[in-house]
């Protein structure tokens, strides 16, 4: 039998228990909380492996490096924290020169640089197939959690959506960037940001937060789950101009790319509607969530809720596994 992402995440929580005096916040969260002192230790890990999240046709390997080290700084915003440093572990095939080793290091350092951390060491060994094990550590005073949102928050969320999926999907059938709008998916895609700067200004004000890394809708839904509400969309604030041109030309539905293409890197919280929120504008908000089993709802111009699927990036699901199977 093979679970789904969920659920093994539940099995090995059950497991590794981790309620000591020291863990704050164990797993289930987007990092590990510490007690560290006066700031807490917040922790990550996040892998990136040839085959499943990348393929090397797609993007350089100064891409790769630095897109891998950004996905976990990427948890590192989520829980409103400063960046301290970083480690990587990366397993290397037998043909992986040192040209390539350069190229993919250069751009690991140039994540580094961007996020103002350092990459200060780690492990090499030999396998298979490019894989990236990235330890991104941080330090926050009001670490943000995916529970805690509250029935009448709004949802605020910083960065774009759905532009990732699109620049995936351009760079899967080998198209080749041309006008702005599909530059910025490519850019999307290849060179996302971890919002760090945003994490840190919501931290004070938020309930719950979130980065969108699975998909909008499945992960606005671990919000949902752990706080107990129901999450509302307003799909009218998800499709931005420049999303809505590429998937044009690649014959997508945009708002489905919103909702469940993933990998955006975006930063949602939610707060009270009053909050003041550079960086950040309002995508919906946080419902009592009744009797309706739907965590997640659209809502249209009439005020019609329409349920919504927490479909996204799942490891483990049959379709994904599937999808990678079929990966050259």
């Amino acid at each position: 039998m093979i679970g789904s992402e969920t659920s093994r995440v539940a099995l090995l929580r059950a497991i590794f228990d981790s309620a000591s005096e020291g863990t704050l916040v164990g797993i289930g969260d987007d990092a590990a909380v510490l007690a560290g002192g006066a700031k807490s230790l917040v922790w990550t890990v996040d892998a990136a492996v040839e085959g499943v999240h990348f393929l090397r046709r797609w993007m350089s390997l100064e891409d790769v490096g630095y897109r891998a080290t950004m996905a976990a700084l990427s948890d590192i915003a989520a829980m409103g924290g400063t960046v301290v440093g970083v480690l990587s572990a990366l397993i290397l095939p037998a043909d992986f020169s040192d040209e390539d080793l350069l190229a993919l290091a250069r751009g690991q350092r140039r994540a580094a640089d961007d996020a103002r951390t350092t990459i200060a060491g780690g492990n090499l060994a030999r396998g298979r197939e490019l894989s990236i094990t990235t330890t991104a550590l941080g330090r926050t005073s009001e670490p943000m959690l995916r529970s805690g949102a509250r029935p009448g928050d709004a949802l605020w969320i910083a960065g774009e959506v759905g532009l990732a999926a699109a620049g995936r999907l351009r760079r899967d059938r080998d198209l080749l960037p041309v006008r702005r709008e599909e530059l910025v998916a490519d850019d999307a895609f290849r060179r996302p940001l971890a919002r760090l700067a945003e994490g840190l200004l919501a931290a004070p004000l938020a309930h719950a937060a979130i980065d969108v890394s699975d998909g909008l809708a499945r992960d606005v839904a671990h919000i949902a789950e752990a706080s107990d509400v129901r999450v509302v969309l307003d799909p009218a604030t998800l499709v931005s101009p420049e999303l809505a041109h590429v998937a044009q030309s690649i014959d997508a539905d945009p708002l489905e790319l919103a909702l469940h293409g993933g990998e955006d890197y975006a930063l949602v919280v939610a707060a009270s509607t009053a909050a003041k929120l550079p960086g950040f504008r309002r995508i919906g908000g946080c419902e009592a969530r009744g009797t309706d089993a739907h965590r997640v709802t659209l809502v249209g111009a009439d005020g019609q809720q329409t349920p919504v699927e927490p479909r996204g990036f799942d490891h483990f699901a049959v379709s994904d596994i599937q999808r990678e199977a079929k990966r050259p």
